[in-house]
């Protein structure tokens, strides 16, 4: 197994299965005898493909008398790995993109290698003028440029204005930094920098948040002994803000209504010191174990994982809780750069989530005592998932209100309002909405 199968096998499982990227990754890439440098280029294909996935059809279309939506799954991906490969990586040879391509078609659909390998040549016949897009229309164009479905560039352009959506298209495209949280209930920041740099690992603190730090050469992660002996967890600073805008006391009773893959919970139970406890929920037994586990790995003694759906009312837990965390389903809009498969969603897929998030806060809001804190969170920029779902919470739920966000300095315009809207464009980190609510009677 070299790169470029690696990467045409999990390509293929991610069109036809349509899993997200990162699952697809972790389940094709465990247990295979490559090497690190293999796996790197085979993570850089595949992401470079689903990155780009609208404009290498673009561009195969322009040469192509059969379009790209016509193509079988194998042609489709042999092409786009190759077209990738010659346009976007200099560190590949023309003729090596070519060679490899047709050598894949060949293993899964021999008949088509010659044209495989005719569309290629012409690619790189036509490399300086094939690239170009037609900028008619200001849509189209951002669509096939940054390959986003057509009716989330109109709609951001709407709400934002034209030069902030090419801002956030721009930053969304950039690689993500990877972020860990010292644990420190083990160690503090500094102790974890030094340990790191000793592994040889290009480490840096992260400011506003003290126990952030960004890394930017860590691989196999779970393998890593300080992973292992429970020193650090990944989480994006976004989410770290969650723990920081609640910010519970010792001793306190805490609850998370949606809490897979639970960094808010653990970073929750670590700065409550281990003391009070904090209830975790989700409603997926694989999740549960994932929680159960980095529970275990980072030494958290008070947590408790229960299987709980949140869309229903736990009787048991009404006026119980001194904070609730409602991190609720969302679009994701915020972490596309995560997880690109989110540019390519429809409109439909998520009209309905507000029913859900509203639901989600109108139950969890039951189980916060007088005098205790609501904390509503997404991964996502859209505003009728985040204020819209909060302000029609507050018109019908007089009994909370919004309070002042004191404890981190992150969107200074609307923090003293109550909530936080964050922007891969203007913060450098994932886009997030978190909002802090009291109950007041």
């Amino acid at each position: 197994m070299n790169a470029r199968r690696l990467a045409f096998k999990t390509l293929y499982d991610i069109e036809r299965n349509k899993n997200y990227s990162n699952i697809s990754i972790n389940k094709n890439f465990k247990d295979i005898d490559i090497s690190d440098q293999e796996k790197g280029l085979a993570t850089e294909l595949i992401y470079g493909v689903i990155e780009n996935k609208y404009y290498l059809n673009y561009i195969i279309d322009k040469l192509s008398k059969i379009k790209s939506k016509k193509m079988s799954t194998y042609v489709k991906i042999s092409l786009w790995l190759g077209i990738y490969q010659i346009l976007f990586l200099d560190s590949i040879k023309d003729h090596a993109a070519v060679n490899e391509s047709v050598a894949l078609i060949k293993k899964y659909d021999k008949k088509s290698s010659g044209f495989v390998n005719a569309i290629l040549r012409n690619v790189i016949r036509n490399k300086e003028n094939i690239m170009e897009i037609d900028k008619k229309d200001i849509v189209e164009y951002l669509s096939i440029k940054y390959s986003y479905n057509q009716w989330l560039i109109r709609k951001w352009i709407e709400e934002f204005g034209q030069e902030f959506t090419e801002d956030l298209l721009e930053a969304n495209s950039e690689k993500p930094n990877l972020y860990i949280r010292s644990n420190t209930l083990k160690i503090n920041r500094d102790e974890l920098i030094n340990k790191l740099r000793e592994q040889g690992i290009d480490c840096s603190k992260v400011n506003g948040i003290d126990e952030a730090i960004m890394v930017k050469n860590l691989k196999n992660i779970e393998n890593n002994k300080l992973f292992k002996e429970g020193y650090f967890t990944v989480q994006d600073i976004s989410s770290m803000l969650v723990g920081k805008v609640a910010n519970p006391k010792e001793e306190k009773l805490v609850l998370d209504v949606c809490s897979a893959p639970g960094g808010k919970t653990t970073h929750l139970g670590t700065i409550m010191k281990n003391t009070g406890q904090v209830i975790s929920r989700d409603i997926f037994d694989h999740k549960l174990k994932l929680i159960n586990n980095t529970v275990k790995r980072l030494g958290l003694k008070n947590i408790k994982v229960e299987n709980f759906d949140a869309l229903n009312i736990d009787e048991n837990s009404i006026d119980k809780f001194d904070y609730v965390i409602c991190d609720v389903p969302c679009s994701g809009m915020g972490i596309i750069k995560r997880k690109p498969e989110i540019k390519f969603k429809k409109e439909e897929e998520i009209k309905d989530l507000p029913i859900i998030q509203k639901k989600i806060l109108n139950n969890a809001s039951k189980y916060v005592k007088l005098g205790g804190n609501l904390i509503y969170s997404t991964c996502t920029i859209h505003d009728e998932e985040n204020i819209n779902v909060v302000k029609e919470f507050l018109n019908v739920n007089d009994n909370f209100e919004l309070v002042p966000i004191d404890e981190v300095n992150v969107d200074l315009d609307n923090q003293d309002k109550g909530y936080i809207k964050i922007y891969p464009n203007i913060h450098g980190m994932d886009g997030f909405f978190i909002a802090k609510l009291k109950r007041v009677r």
